[in-house]
């Protein structure tokens, strides 16, 4: 939530008169003081706005990534032979196609929870189910899916690294010693500092993307601009607030997506060796029930 509001806030910090407030909309300066702005004016609950969405989307993508990732794998082991195609070049198409997959079936959820989380004390959906009401009124079908396009854009480089990224670690880090015995989890720390980071500037357009509509001016940040597709909206932003507006967020982004990444990968892998491990007890009749 607290990169949420970093993303969207448009006020370039070398603009003096920013600093007195005369955009609109409040200025946060750095994940700290963004924290303690939002528990002044917010309360603790308005750290978890957004959640219920976020929650729903990140057990839907999960589960369509990985099942996507999985299945892309073995048809290319199927097609091109196991081993025939370089691992990195295996680990990125899987997992390319996997982030892409999942992005597409759950980009609603992402939308909704992009929305709820740039409200302020000025409500301006009273619950999900208004929300949606709302959005399908107003905006219809295709308002569900603003900021597809750079959602698509981010996640296929995004996933296609990462997994290539992790793939490649894994092996020679598991030969270390490291916490839980296994490399897992710090090379998907690696893997997703440098795909989030590489990534970034066009998950910050897609964020300001899906704030626009009739809607746009009543979220906390009330002067967020109009933009129009992707490569006018990075234009408008360096324009505006230079190089460093594209990465507004980012470290708050990493301290949440690097230990998520560990854990994700490490019981990833866990869950797999122990479902390979009973299919094969099957195959050989010792397995018992």
């Amino acid at each position: 939530m607290v990169k949420i509001r970093l993303q969207l806030q448009t006020h370039s910090l070398s603009d003096p008169l920013s600093h007195k407030n005369l955009h609109g909309g409040p200025i946060y300066k750095g994940t700290i003081p963004t924290i303690r702005h939002i528990l002044k004016h917010e309360g603790l609950t308005g750290l978890w706005k957004g959640n219920v969405p976020a929650e729903m989307m990140y057990i839907c993508y999960s589960a369509v990534q990985f099942t996507t990732y999985r299945s892309v794998t073995l048809l290319l082991h199927r097609t091109f032979g196991e081993g025939r195609l370089p691992h990195s070049a295996e680990s990125f198409i899987a997992g390319a196609t996997a982030g892409a997959t999942a992005t597409m079936a759950t980009y609603p959820l992402d939308l909704l929870r992009t929305r709820f989380a740039a409200q302020g004390n000025d409500r301006v959906y009273s619950s999900l189910r208004r929300a949606i009401l709302d959005i399908k009124r107003d905006e219809g079908f295709k308002g569900f899916f603003r900021g597809l396009g750079p959602g698509l854009a981010q996640i296929v480089p995004f996933m296609g690294t990462f997994f290539a990224v992790y793939e490649t670690l894994r092996l020679p880090l598991g030969q270390l010693e490291l916490p839980f015995g296994s490399g897992d989890a710090t090379a998907g720390v690696m893997a997703s500092v440098i795909a989030k980071t590489g990534t970034f500037p066009l998950d910050l357009v897609r964020k300001r993307i899906q704030v626009q509509g009739p809607t746009r001016s009543r979220y906390v940040h009330k002067n967020i601009p109009e933009y129009r597709g992707t490569v006018r909206t990075v234009q408008a932003i360096l324009a505006r607030e230079g190089i460093r507006g594209l990465y507004r967020g980012l470290t708050v982004s990493l301290f949440k997506a690097a230990p998520a990444s560990a854990v994700t990968m490490w019981t990833y892998e866990q869950a797999l060796r122990f479902y390979i491990g009973i299919g094969e007890k099957m195959e050989d009749g010792s397995w018992a029930g």
